[in-house]
């Protein structure tokens, strides 16, 4: 079983019935998120909106929310969010906003309430910079993009 760590979560107002991100199958390491829009958002192909999630959380220090895509939107209507994976650090405290856009053929509507995302809560490191004259050597050195030519 992984690890549970208690979170803080409070619903911004006139949004008591928007759902609690939630998890969607026993070992699911994402939380699907919900569209907390007052009236249907209509966006068009090419088009991208700034869509709340009616939330705001308090991540305890040495975590971060990771903001991600539903692969089902993607695939089926072409909906993703841009900035992603997006990240909500422990110090924010204002609401979760996603950046939905339509990379679609066909106008897609948000619907209150509906799955838009999913979050992922990680632990994470911060790091301490040592410059360097040389760097530890690798069998792959420096080959980037294509060095493996598969």
């Amino acid at each position: 079983m992984p690890q549970q760590i208690k979170v803080f979560v409070q619903r911004t107002g006139g949004n008591d019935d928007i759902p609690l991100p939630q998890y969607m199958t026993e070992l699911a390491a994402g939380m699907d998120i919900f569209a907390a829009v007052a009236n249907d958002e209509i966006i068009k192909p090419g088009e991208r909106k700034k869509i709340p999630t009616g939330i705001k959380i308090a991540l305890p220090a040495g975590y971060e929310a990771q903001i991600r895509p539903r692969s089902g939107l993607a695939l089926n209507q072409g909906i993703t969010l841009l900035n992603s994976p997006g990240t909500i650090d422990a110090d924010y405290r204002g609401e979760i906003a996603l950046i939905v856009i339509n990379h679609g053929h066909d106008p897609f509507v948000i619907k209150r309430g509906m799955r838009l995302a999913q979050m992922v809560v990680q632990k994470i490191c911060r790091i301490q910079w040592r410059e360097s004259a040389d760097l530890p050597k690798t069998p792959r050195g420096s080959g980037g993009f294509g060095h493996t030519k598969k």
